[in-house]
């Protein structure tokens, strides 16, 4: 991964990163509920360039590397979190 990556930890919606970034990795933390994790380009209202879904189980973690083919967001990176209790969003 590059040296020049930064982090943002999302307990529910929210802006991953307010300009153009690429998602090179993604780590959560699931919830007793099965839920879902969506990237957003471009806000709240974009267009979905990744979809997650994640285990019903309130000790479920994972890792997933993307930073071999990084998820472009062009204008916004932006995640949508359901029943998940927190989600680390690598860019850069």
């Amino acid at each position: 991964m590059r040296s020049d990556g930064k982090s943002t930890t999302l307990t529910a919606d929210g802006n991953v990163f307010a300009g153009p970034a690429r998602i090179a990795s993604i780590y959560y933390v699931a919830s007793g509920t099965a839920g879902s994790i969506a990237i957003k380009d471009g806000g709240s209202g974009g267009s979905t360039v990744l979809e997650l879904a994640t285990p019903a189980s309130a000790t479920a973690t994972q890792y997933i590397d993307f930073s071999d083919n990084p998820i472009r967001c062009a204008t916004s990176a932006y995640a949508v979190v359901t029943d998940v209790t927190s989600v680390t969003v690598v860019y850069v």
